[in-house]
């Protein structure tokens, strides 16, 4: 059950590593890991319901370490793929209210919690046959309230398991939110410094500035790639005063024709003939 367990966790690392997931994190992405985990996870279990530990060390070392790991990661990208999709289409301070509440139900679990966490992170072990072993079918320390969204059955969750898995998530998910906030903070102060200089217009065709928008959010160079599109076309608007509206409608389009690529492939031509012009000139 071990090395089944692990070979799990390796295939969902090695995936986070080719969809670019631990920097790149954007909400089709994180809906993509929910869907990748969940047939492996649901594996996991009809394996464990049916297995018989060797020894109380081993099923506490499977509920304490191993499904924790596994589960926070599908906990993780589910709670990425919501924020996401309720996150609301309005100003930067509506949206940074927004992720702001979401790091404080962090904090609420947290402080819900707190003795257990406690034991969490100082790696105790006087308590791991209470926290970390199945209890009997009927017993007062079945399953918590809050384990059974992912856990409805008891002969795959001691109901503290999801609460160690909770703490993982929440590592993570504290980082995703601030890094969200503080990419609307630099986006805001970019917009400030450029407006302080003179304005400059983007004088081409509104869905060639969406096509070169497009290019530059998907390689990745724009923030480390954590930056969403609507962000991206919404700072491409401003420092190029120019209405970017319907950008997506202008992506779909761009999909359906012939050459994909049209505008960028000009600019690699406009700059080819440039360099040749100036080498002539020598």
């Amino acid at each position: 059950m071990r090395r089944f367990a692990e070979e799990i966790l390796s295939k969902i690392d090695v995936e986070i590593r080719l969809k670019n997931c631990d920097v790149n994190l954007v909400m089709d992405n994180a809906l993509y890991m929910v869907k990748f985990i969940a047939p492996m996870y649901e594996r996991l279990r009809e394996m464990v319901i049916s297995y018989s530990f060797p020894s109380v060390e081993d099923e506490i070392y499977f509920f304490k370490e191993l499904k924790p790991e596994i589960l926070s990661k599908y906990i993780y990208f589910s709670k990425v793929y919501h924020i996401e999709l309720k996150c609301p289409d309005g100003s930067n301070d509506c949206i940074r209210e927004y992720l702001s509440a979401e790091l404080d139900k962090l904090t609420y679990f947290f402080r819900n919690n707190i003795e257990f966490y406690q034991y969490v992170r100082s790696q105790s072990t006087h308590l791991d046959n209470f926290y970390f072993t199945r209890k009997p079918i009927g017993t007062s320390t079945m399953l918590s309230f809050e384990s059974c969204q992912y856990d409805a059955d008891p002969l795959f969750s001691t109901g503290y398991d999801y609460k160690a898995a909770k703490i993982l998530c929440n590592k993570h998910l504290k980082v995703y939110l601030e890094n969200r906030i503080a990419n609307l903070n630099n986006v805001e102060h970019n917009i400030m410094r450029s407006s302080k200089c003179n304005t400059m217009c983007f004088t081409g065709k509104k869905n060639a500035l969406i096509e070169l928008g497009y290019a530059l959010v998907s390689s990745g160079d724009i923030n480390h790639g954590n930056i969403e599109i609507k962000e991206f076309m919404e700072y491409l608007s401003s420092i190029f005063n120019i209405d970017l509206g319907g950008y997506y409608d202008a992506y779909i389009a761009m999909k359906e024709r012939k050459d994909q690529t049209a505008y960028l492939n000009l600019l690699a031509e406009k700059l080819s003939k440039r360099m040749r012009e100036d080498d002539n000139k020598r």
